[in-house]
């Protein structure tokens, strides 16, 4: 794991070194000034002359200011690692994110791999930060104290093989209690964030159906249920202030009880007062570091199931890969499926299409045809390799689809969903998406052909009219028109409509069908459809059932011989004359 994340440390790996070596310094210094301030009671005392006392003050001045000063760029050193290895990794997620195959993605849920870039990454962040400080200065600080103590005050160190202990006891206690606590936030963070994205995307059903009281309820369950685990692991981690405070005083009164006794029966010959302050200090080091340690401890293992949580989408391999020498170059439109199966899982117990065999030249018009759960889609998706054919080859201009580079052959098919999304951006923005080169007339002329020129060119702005996230100020069929235009200024060898034209009436969709015909002959359309009139003029209809292929030919041809096309067709055609 911890391979996996230093890979994100990149161009901060010298400020993390450099913070090392800060806090060597900020520690090496700051353990030196109960020594000399020892020195300088103690010579006080016996009465040196002014100028020893001078010099031991400035020379007690300038550790202050190294140790300062160390501690200064230290902390800065470790921010600007901390800060740019959490860039890094959150960039690598996205980018890994972006590589993945929609199997790959299927895997995860958008809510939680929003939570991995964002809350995970802080938690990662954080612990980096008291990893590169404070786990390298508190153990430093615990060694150097604890032979400086035994140094300045011998027997008298004693106190620390008790209060040690004791006190790494305690600690380890409550973060072994607290760590259960904090590890079952993480996935309840996924839901919380899940709630909140369906609650957003689905405002205007929430609010259609009054529902807003119940997902309010929803909403705060799920963050009380946050807050009850949050609250249980911080009142264990409380306990960390009594039990220190405990084993302060405990140290200060052993210290000032037997040093004292030492200095009266001795008569400071064998410990004296600027000792007792010395081993005051050290002590206070001491247990502070082991305070230290404590903090780093449980931020670690919280983080630690952050940590896991990144890896598991930084190791996460695509399914999809380029050949070794792939092909660059799609020469038509054509499509071939021959004996095609295919399975969402390895572990699906049913194949979602079956024993496909299929030829579509190029340039000709495809209707595909099937009620819900027929794999309509599914099929369309193995043409730009959005998934693999778990059986079987699925051909593209005469190549197999795996030997193309995958750039290359989604370039030359493109995809209009029934859902397609729209990003916050002006109209223009969002259409040369298909083409960034796209100029002004071929952006019109697109959106001519799509039959969206006309409301465009309606609105004040026209192609400058800015389009809100997921383009919620537009209609769902000038939605679907503009990214019919966005997906034919890729000019591509395969258009696919899948079910794109759902929300648009029957006279524009003849207007756009009829754009296809005119203006793009050399390109291979295949429309997925529920509507027989959408895909009736189709050189081939493809009726799909259950993941087979149950009939295609012709619109004649299938009046004739298939029975689900022929029953479609009459109750479409009857609900059209019933409302009329």
């Amino acid at each position: 794991m911890i391979k996996t994340l230093i890979k994100s440390l990149r161009e901060f790996k010298t400020a993390s070194l450099l913070s090392l070596l800060l806090m060597v310094g900020e520690v090496f210094f700051e353990v030196l000034i109960p020594f000399n301030t020892a020195d300088l009671v103690n010579g006080i005392k016996a009465g040196e002359p002014m100028a020893d006392v001078v010099k031991t003050g400035v020379m007690l001045l300038f550790m202050a200011l190294a140790s300062l000063v160390c501690g200064g760029l230290g902390a800065f050193a470790s921010a600007k690692a901390s800060a740019g290895f959490a860039r890094n990794l959150r960039r690598d997620i996205f980018t890994r994110v972006q590589g993945f195959s929609f199997e790959n993605i299927d895997k995860f849920s958008t809510a939680s791999l929003v939570t991995r870039m964002t809350t995970d990454v802080t938690n990662v962040q954080m612990a980096f930060m008291m990893v590169i400080r404070i786990a390298v200065r508190a153990p430093l600080m615990f060694a150097f104290a604890i032979v400086m103590a035994y140094i300045m005050g011998g027997s008298l160190a004693t106190t620390f093989v008790i209060v040690v202990p004791v006190l790494i006891f305690g600690l380890l206690m409550i973060a072994r209690k607290a760590m259960p606590a904090f590890r079952a936030v993480f996935n309840k963070y996924d839901k919380l964030n899940e709630s909140i994205e369906e609650n957003v995307r689905a405002m205007r059903v929430v609010k259609g159906f009054t529902r807003e009281e119940y997902e309010k309820q929803k909403f705060a369950a799920a963050s009380q249920d946050i807050c009850g685990d949050f609250t249980k692991a911080e009142r264990i981690v409380a306990l960390n202030a009594p039990l220190m405070q405990m084993c302060i005083y405990f140290n200060m009164v052993f210290i000032l009880a037997v040093g004292s006794k030492l200095i009266i029966s001795s008569g400071g010959t064998t410990i004296d007062v600027g000792q007792i302050s010395a081993m005051l200090t050290y002590g206070m080091q001491i247990l502070m570091s082991l305070m230290m340690i404590s903090m780093i401890y449980v931020m670690v293992t919280m983080s630690a199931e952050s940590a896991k949580r990144i890896c598991q989408v930084l190791v996460e391999e695509s399914s999809l890969h380029n050949p070794a020498e792939p092909v660059m170059e799609v020469s038509d439109g054509s499509i071939d499926f021959e004996n095609v199966s295919f399975k969402y899982s390895k572990k699906a117990k049913r194949s979602a299409l079956e024993k496909i065999d299929l030829h579509i030249a190029s340039g000709m018009t495809v209707g595909i045809l099937g009620g819900t759960g027929s794999s309509k889609s599914t099929l369309v998706q193995l043409i730009p390799r959005l998934y693999d054919a778990t059986e079987g080859v699925v051909k593209v201009g005469g190549r197999d689809v795996r030997d193309y580079d995958l750039d290359t052959l989604r370039n030359a098919v493109a995809v209009v969903l029934q859902k397609n999304l729209l990003f916050s951006g002006t109209i223009k923005e969002n259409l040369r998406w298909g083409n960034e080169e796209a100029g002004d007339e071929e952006i019109k002329e697109a959106c001519r052909l799509a039959q969206a020129d006309e409301f465009v060119s309606s609105f004040p702005e026209g192609y400058d009219t800015w389009i809100e996230q997921g383009g919620t100020n537009v209609s769902g069929g000038q939605k679907q028109r503009l990214c019919i235009a966005r997906a034919l200024l890729k000019k591509p060898k395969i258009l696919i409509l899948d079910d794109s034209t759902s929300a648009v009436d029957t006279h524009t969709d003849a207007l756009i069908r009829a754009g296809f015909r005119a203006y793009i002959p050399e390109t291979t359309k295949i429309i997925i459809a529920q509507r027989i009139a959408s895909v009736q003029d189709a050189d081939l209809i493809i009726v799909m059932d259950n993941g087979h292929i149950a009939d295609m030919g012709d619109h004649d041809t299938l009046m004739k011989k298939s029975e689900i096309y022929r029953e479609t067709y009459y109750q479409q055609n009857r609900g059209g004359d019933e409302s009329e």
